[in-house]
């Protein structure tokens, strides 16, 4: 698209309600003046990774493709622990390969690149692979994509706090999250049960919505940073060691962080339940995957205007709402009657905590950009996430023990018991947006 044909001003007046574009806290002066184009370019490029991510999903897609290619059973369960903690756990050894260059938009859009082309290797997977051969080679196309999506996320961040002020950044977010309905109704176009060109097509239709994101990385203008401060992997470790034992609030967002993954972690146990209760598998998923839609469609924007504001509180209340909704669902499967035996009740619960989670996700993003200065903005993003990354692996194989030992409705009542530690936690937080 020429340039001529975007009005940025007018897309960002009606998306923040900036009129005059003075919105400019925490970013140089000439950031400021091309603060309107780079919010659309950031826009779009959100649109895309977040359409990717769905259509690539660990615990909806990939799931489908191995069980397609007659992959041995065991491998679907090493599917999300390589999606989440393969892009965490390495950011802190990239932290200070990014902080090097003084435009950290190459580093974002080589992460994007190189997701666009692994997702175009696992649709051609879904059309050539076959068993177990196949299925080691998803995952080993998975790690290659966790690892490039590690690398866009600490440089998305760090390209950011550079190019968008304070108050706009949760309200930028926000809006990528509507995306999530359209990946569901793709879904819902192949069926329940989608076949091998089906599934090359959704994985095709990833690529695409990685590359769209790489492109916009590249288009953004973005002011030269300070290389000051670029570290090896081992400097980055020391340094971050240092800085948890120094940075008492960083070490506190971090513990409220860790427990926050009780949202992420009851996700899939919800649907679970639910799948069981109705005995209608596939139709259960499907509606899954409307309700996720639509509930991410209405949280997004609002979280994000919220974040803005204080998030801080939005990290306090999101562990409020993730524990009521591990409770509600707990409840549903001890009551009696027929109602509770389809779909509908859990699918409720789950668009609650599709809701709650996303604001978990806006609450912590915003909040770690707002703490973080500039010059060590991304070394802490970086640490952060590899903490989270180490602590998913721990927390999620102790979930699974819980989950084999207690059952899936007292499992939930564990984790509502660390959402409200979570929340606890949050609420001694600095508030960093004043």
């Amino acid at each position: 698209m020429a340039e001529r044909d975007i009005d940025p001003s007018r897309l960002y007046e009606w998306l923040t309600g900036d009129e005059n574009n003075r919105m400019c806290r925490d970013i140089p002066d000439e950031a400021c003046v091309e603060q309107p184009r780079n919010f659309f370019f950031h826009l779009v490029a959100a649109l895309g990774n977040k359409l990717a991510d769905e259509l690539a999903s660990a615990r909806l897609v990939l799931p489908w493709l191995l069980g397609v290619i007659g992959a041995p059973l065991w491998m679907i369960g090493l599917l999300v622990p390589i999606r989440e903690a393969g892009a965490l756990l390495p950011q802190l050894f990239v932290a200070g390969f990014i902080r090097l260059r003084p435009e950290r938009k190459w580093a974002w859009a080589l992460g994007g690149t190189l997701q666009a082309l692994a997702a175009a290797s696992l649709a051609l997977l879904a059309l050539f692979g076959h068993g177990s051969l196949g299925g080691a080679l998803v995952l080993a196309v998975l790690v290659a994509l966790s690892l490039a999506r590690g690398l866009s996320s600490i440089a998305t961040k760090d390209v950011l706090g550079k190019t968008i002020a304070k108050r706009r950044r949760g309200n930028l977010m926000g809006w990528s999250g509507g995306v999530t309905l359209a990946a569901g109704g793709i879904l819902m176009l192949f069926e329940n049960r989608p076949g091998e060109l089906a599934l090359a097509t959704l994985l095709a239709i990833a690529a695409l919505g990685w590359a769209l994101n790489a492109l916009c990385a590249a288009r953004i203008r973005e002011t030269p940073g300070a290389v000051e401060g670029g570290e090896n992997a081992w400097h980055s470790i020391k340094l971050g060691l240092r800085l948890l034992r120094e940075d008492r609030a960083f070490l506190h967002f971090n513990l409220s962080r860790s427990l926050l993954l009780a949202s992420a972690l009851a996700l899939p146990y919800v649907a679970l339940l639910g799948q069981r209760q109705s005995g209608t598998e596939l139709g259960g998923l499907g509606v899954l995957i409307v309700v996720s839609g639509l509930a991410g469609m209405v949280a997004s924007p609002v979280w994000g205007k919220r974040a803005d504001a204080s998030s801080r509180t939005v990290l306090r209340d999101t562990g409020l709402g993730a524990a009521a909704c591990c409770l509600l669902g707990a409840f549903i499967a001890w009551l009696p009657g027929q109602w509770t035996a389809t779909v509908w009740p859990y699918a409720l619960v789950y668009a609650l905590l599709v809701i709650v989670h996303a604001g978990v996700r806006l609450g912590r993003k915003t909040y770690l950009i707002d703490m973080a200065g500039q010059d060590r903005r991304a070394l802490y993003v970086a640490l952060s996430n590899t903490i989270t990354g180490a602590m998913m692996l721990l927390v999620g194989g102790i979930t699974g023990l819980l989950a084999q030992r207690l059952g899936t409705d007292w499992l939930l009542v564990a984790l509502a018991g660390m959402a409200l530690a979570a929340a606890v936690s949050a609420t001694k937080l600095p508030d960093v947006e004043r």
